[in-house]
């Protein structure tokens, strides 16, 4: 089997897509499957792994680039590989070129949906938008054999807008990169956080993610419990400066993290929130599940089906300042209940393993091929 991906964003960006085709690539490698990535190329960064081409930063969504593809270079490429197979990661011009070449030459596509853009619009005030790239969604989706969603709220929305023939692609947890055991008491004295409740938050700074929920709702925690508490904001975006602005002056902005260093800040950790409404999937959710945290969560998207209300984390209504707050109240107030949330998250996190999510696809990879040949004989 040979497979040929193409991706609008790719290393050394980390996001979500990136992270998937990492495990991936990982997984053919292994099981000796021959693949060939087609991706963007950042600023100066080059490597062997993929077929880059120049690019430029997507305003709605930084870590998508709009590639201008080298058409003739591709089909060269892919002449000579000889793909059974065409995944299209995401929609843009990268993905465009993979649907162009697998029409033309009879190759059989699938695509996948990994990033409400649409949603975007409503943040950005771009609403006037939303048709239009729900149109364009359309077409480019239904033209491939498959859609593969990362959840089943991701493939309902899709459904809604008419894209049919969908299937689901999870996304799994590596327990060895993620656990309880990468707590690190000296990062804690530190960071000056060795008595405090620590609250956590991982992901992109953009106001999409409903960080402005976060801050009016950490406000209210830290004015009841003072120097009790402490949030930690890890990663990087537009609206940093905005929530340094918000944040009450204690909290900690560690910037962009990974390997040891991300696990160590998990582990390290108390209580961790995603406040985000616009989530396909919501990997970071189970990240810290699997570092031992209890977590909360919008009752929306991917994480609608990752948490179990009171089981493994606590749920509040999409855009609710109030309801995040008595959800993080509740957990400062009740350790015993943190604790059985911590325990079922990470009992849930190690149900979640890559390999068999990634055989799962494999499995629809053959039957795309499969049905191909059928038809063409």
């Amino acid at each position: 089997m040979k497979i040929a991906i193409f991706t609008d964003t790719f290393y050394p960006q980390i996001n979500g897509v990136t992270n998937t085709l990492g495990k991936i690539t990982k997984y053919f490698e292994r099981e000796n499957i021959e693949y060939k990535i087609f991706a963007p190329r950042y600023d100066d960064h080059t490597d062997l792994s993929a077929e880059r081409f120049y690019s430029l930063k997507f305003f709605l969504y930084p870590d998508c680039r709009i590639a201008l593809p080298n058409v003739f270079r591709i089909s060269q490429t892919l002449s000579d590989f000889k793909p059974d197979l065409i995944h299209l990661m995401t929609e843009f011009n990268m993905g465009l070129t993979g649907l162009h070449y697998g029409k033309k030459y009879d190759i059989p596509t699938i695509s996948s949906y990994c990033t409400n853009f649409s949603q975007y619009t409503d943040y950005y005030k771009l609403d006037f938008l939303k048709q239009g790239i729900w149109d364009y969604m359309r077409w480019f989706h239904n033209q491939n054999s498959i859609t593969l969603c990362p959840s089943q709220e991701a493939q309902k929305l899709l459904k809604q807008h008419d894209i049919g023939n969908t299937g689901i692609f999870s996304r799994g947890i590596d327990m060895q990169k993620f656990h309880p055991g990468y707590r690190n008491d000296n990062l804690r004295r530190e960071l000056g956080i060795e008595n405090k409740i620590v609250f956590l938050y991982v992901g992109r700074v953009s106001i999409e993610k409903d960080l402005d929920v976060l801050c009016n709702s950490y406000k209210a925690v830290k004015e009841k419990y003072k120097d009790r508490i402490t949030l930690i904001l890890t990663g990087d975006g537009p609206y940093l400066e905005k929530c340094k602005a918000a944040l009450p002056a204690d909290s900690i902005f560690t910037g962009f993290k990974k390997g040891k260093e991300l696990s160590e800040i998990y582990a390290s950790a108390d209580i961790f929130v995603c406040p985000s409404s616009t989530e396909t999937f919501g990997n970071v959710a189970l990240e810290a599940m699997a570092s031992g945290l209890p977590v909360i969560g919008a009752d929306a998207g991917g994480l609608k089906e990752i948490i179990t209300h009171r089981k493994n984390g606590l749920k509040f209504k999409p855009r609710d300042a109030s309801g995040m707050t008595n959800c993080m109240t509740e957990l400062i107030e009740n350790k015993s209940l943190g604790d059985f949330l911590s325990i079922n998250g990470i009992k849930y996190s190690k149900s979640r393993s890559w390999d068999e999510i990634i055989s799962k696809l494999i499995f629809m990879y053959r039957d795309v091929i499969d049905e191909r040949v059928t038809i063409s004989a």
